[in-house]
């Protein structure tokens, strides 16, 4: 639910309701004020208690959120070593397969920097990741015609190899792209950050306490939640997933390759 929607309305969604929350609780701590004094040492305890969990639950989610940006930072680094290993060992296999296999990495590079801009489980993501795949099969049968070329030659089964490999990395990629901190826990913090929030309001204005220090901590807890959500959204937000490795590796490409031609 969360996933699908542009960072500005997520950031409308939780100022809404961590505010309304923070609001609501700030005008029902001032109506039990006027009514009795026995409630405020029962909403202190409650309030106290469920912050302690509650920080529990955005911690929680906040490591999910966190071990995932990692992991797709990690990705990309192992796709992009991958690639330029296996743009190297092309290099060294026969005509013309090297060739064609050179242009079809250069173009296999640009589709990875495109995936980095796009959104995970998008239409346009799936179109490029199945280009991607097209790719990869032309590849894997060139790779076919230069090992059928020299079959005891070194250079070819190293270039299978890699290519492989290049292949495998592709799909850890975009299952890493695709995995998202799940809708309930995202859910679940929202909804218990917005509970002890409107607490915690109530409780300082059940006391005649500062109202800055409800409003402080409706921002505090607020910023946190887009942090968590800005971590599980890779393409948008003000945290990405830098595509700086893929960039230098295509730079790379430019230049006439190293090695000649057996």
């Amino acid at each position: 639910m969360f996933f699908s929607l542009p960072s500005w309305a997520v950031a409308l969604v939780l100022v809404a309701v961590v505010g309304g929350a923070c609001a609501a609780g700030v005008l029902g701590g001032r109506y039990l004020r006027r009514q009795t004094d026995t409630l405020r040492e029962p909403i202190g305890v409650l309030q106290g208690a469920l912050l302690g969990v509650v920080g529990l639950i955005l911690a929680f989610g906040l490591s999910l959120a966190v071990g995932r940006y990692e992991a797709r930072r990690a990705s990309v680094v192992a796709e992009a070593n991958a690639i330029g290993t296996t743009y190297l060992r092309a290099q060294l296999i026969a005509e013309p397969a090297r060739s064609e296999s050179l242009d079809l990495l250069r173009r296999y590079t640009d589709l990875s920097l495109r995936i980095s801009r796009e959104v995970p489980a998008s239409t346009a993501m799936n179109r490029t990741a199945a280009e991607q795949s097209a790719l990869q099969r032309k590849l894997w049968r060139l790779a076919g015609t230069a090992i059928s070329g020299a079959p005891t030659a070194s250079a070819p089964r190293l270039y299978v190899d890699t290519l492989n490999d290049m292949i495998d990395q592709q799909t850890v990629r975009v299952s890493a792209l695709n995995n998202r901190v799940p809708g309930a826990v995202l859910v679940l913090e929202v909804t218990s950050a917005a509970v002890v929030v409107g607490l915690l309001a109530m409780y300082l204005s059940v006391l005649g306490r500062g109202l800055l220090a409800a409003i402080v901590a409706a921002g505090l807890v607020t910023l946190l939640l887009l942090v968590i959500f800005d971590l599980d959204r890779p393409a948008r937000g003000l945290i990405r997933i830098p595509a700086t490795p893929l960039e230098s590796l295509r730079a790379s490409m430019v230049p006439p390759p190293a090695a000649e031609p057996p």
